[in-house]
């Protein structure tokens, strides 16, 4: 099979949460044999921090404008099995009028932050895609699943929605050696998000107002300037993945924080989740719904909802935080890699070609 696809970026990880996934499923479907083309837009924040060393599962196609390459895209689209277009895409709205007009591929719209655009869609369209245009695909894909997958029916229309979860690629995750300059006792690893920022300072910066004996570690861009930490949390305004495994092992435990929005929806994990069970690392989380369809809290990891929980979950044995740890990297491999991923995604295409099949027949009837 061939698949085109227009995503935000493929090429660095730096302050998305969309390289990563993508990273893993397409070197997913690459073994599975098939073939994938990535078009990214080439923005200078994301050149300044490449970090995919070597892409030879996809081929990468960077381009400086639309219309620099609208013609060979737009024939190469043709020709393939699938195109995907996704959310965050620069003049995304304008590349899916071009992708829906085309009769032979199925056509597919990937949205990373399924909550955020339709809450935002509610005031308008949007660069990436219009609020009419979700109903032509013949394919939505959510990040989340809960009320996101709904909405799409409900209040969009869409003719098929399928959940594509975050996902992990094990052959880049995986328990390493601890490094010096990374060992904590808790560590994070976000961009910086306003609907994010009050768990950040409940979960993560009490904690280490709290106990100025103990190392925090915070990694993440895109945070303010004059943000302030305390002088126990090191900071590091990014860390390329092939470091992320030597992070999350080097962290006694390690915090996932959900932003609000997505909360909202449930059903919306982290890919960060999945790397640091990967990496055999413990994790403490907030809560939302669905959470205990993806792990089970209290065996595979930890839920807390203020610092003083938070401070209990690093009071715990290590041996206790270990076993959790293993529990959760077991099922991770089990459930939640770039190859699971691809085969719901094979699976999806699969039913929305049945889908369109059983429309034409119904209409030539």
């Amino acid at each position: 099979m061939k698949i085109t696809l227009f995503g935000l970026t493929l090429s660095s990880s730096w302050g998305n949460g969309h390289a990563t996934p993508y990273r893993a499923i397409l070197r997913a479907l690459h073994r599975l044999r098939h073939r994938s083309t990535f078009y990214e837009r080439d923005v200078p924040y994301y050149a300044r921090h490449r970090d995919l060393v070597r892409c030879n599962y996809c081929e990468l196609k960077l381009y400086s404008a639309w219309e620099d390459i609208r013609e060979q895209a737009l024939a190469e689209a043709a020709e393939s099995d699938v195109v995907i277009t996704a959310s965050y895409v620069p003049e995304g709205a304008v590349i899916a009028d071009e992708l829906l007009s085309l009769d032979g591929p199925l056509r597919v719209y990937y949205d990373l932050d399924t909550p955020v655009t339709l809450n935002q869609l509610i005031e308008g369209d949007l660069d990436y895609v219009r609020a009419g245009q979700l109903s032509q695909f013949d394919l939505v894909l959510s990040w989340t699943g809960g009320e996101a997958l709904l909405a799409l029916d409900r209040d969009f229309g869409v003719r098929i929605a399928r959940p594509i979860f975050g996902c992990v690629d094990p052959d880049i995750y995986w328990p390493v050696l601890p490094r010096p300059d990374l060992r904590c006792e808790l560590s994070y690893m976000g961009t910086w998000a306003a609907d994010r920022q009050a768990k950040l300072e409940e979960m993560f910066l009490r904690p280490a107002c709290l106990r100025p004996a103990s190392t925090f570690l915070l990694a993440g861009s895109l945070y303010p300037p004059e943000w302030q930490c305390p002088s126990n949390v090191r900071r590091s305004e990014h860390i390329p993945p092939m470091d992320h495994s030597a992070l999350y092992c080097s962290s006694r435990l390690t915090l996932n924080l959900t932003r609000e929005t997505m909360a909202a929806s449930g059903f919306c994990p982290s890919g960060r989740f999945f790397e640091a069970a990967a990496c055999g690392a413990p994790i403490v989380t907030d809560w939302f719904r669905g959470l205990d369809s993806f792990f089970k809290p209290g065996k595979e990891l930890l839920v807390a909802s203020s610092a003083e929980e938070v401070m209990r979950a690093m009071d715990l044995r290590d041996a206790d935080l270990l076993r959790m740890a293993r529990r959760a990297r077991e099922r991770t491999l089990d459930e939640h890699t770039g190859y699971q991923r691809a085969l719901t995604l094979l699976a999806a295409f699969d039913a929305a070609r049945s889908a369109d099949q059983r429309k034409s027949e119904m209409e030539a009837a």
